[in-house]
């Protein structure tokens, strides 16, 4: 497979704010805070069209409240991915009424992910809940606050996914690999220079 990109395109931004309003709708009384991150969520960085959000809960005990709140509101719900990632809930956001072509509510460990789902047409947004307390928390917060502010940072990022987009993966997971020491890198660097933002 190949990973294309578009263009940065405003419209992102829109889209983000009408899902929060509807999150916040569905689990509002957990006093989430939610943020949009990832490609999208920075002004002049091309990106798949797919929203990236982190909602961000007071503790891990809200972790598994807010699966049964998105249940059956065009939300898959991923928990094959909980015993990898124990500190994140994972969604996706598939565009109105793409149930009717059979996909599940929940994907558990032991199923296999249809094959359709993973087109990111049928996408709107991935959805990852995390407790504000914690390091990812912290870390998707100062990347996308770094690559904001940092534009030659911005750039070599911007060019590494050109480059990449060239190439044939066999899948998301691979492309992102090929990325990681990219992030990795400037992860660091953010988080440093995010902590003395703060002081």
């Amino acid at each position: 497979m190949k990973v294309t990109f578009e263009k940065y395109n405003p419209f992102w931004k829109e889209q983000f704010e009408t899902i929060k309003n509807e999150l916040e709708n569905y689990i509002g009384f957990l006093n989430p805070e939610i943020e949009h991150i990832g490609s999208t969520s920075v002004e002049g960085l091309s990106a798949k069209p797919v929203i990236d959000i982190m909602i961000g809960v007071k503790d891990e005990k809200e972790l598994d409240k807010v699966p049964a709140l998105l249940e059956g509101k065009d939300y898959v719900y991923y928990e094959k991915y909980n015993e990898d990632m124990p500190y994140r809930r994972f969604f996706i956001k598939l565009i109105d009424h793409t149930h009717a072509l059979g996909f599940p509510d929940v994907i558990y460990s032991n199923d296999e992910i249809p094959e359709r789902i993973h087109n990111h047409h049928l996408r709107i947004a991935h959805i990852h809940v995390i407790p504000t307390s914690s390091e990812h928390w912290l870390r998707h917060l100062a990347f996308r606050d770094y690559l904001r502010t940092h534009p030659e940072v911005r750039e070599e990022y911007q060019n590494l996914k050109e480059e990449l987009s060239k190439k044939e993966w066999f899948d998301g997971n691979d492309y992102n690999q090929e990325k990681d020491p990219f992030i990795k890198r400037e992860e660091r660097n953010a988080i440093q220079w995010y902590l003395n933002q703060q002081k």
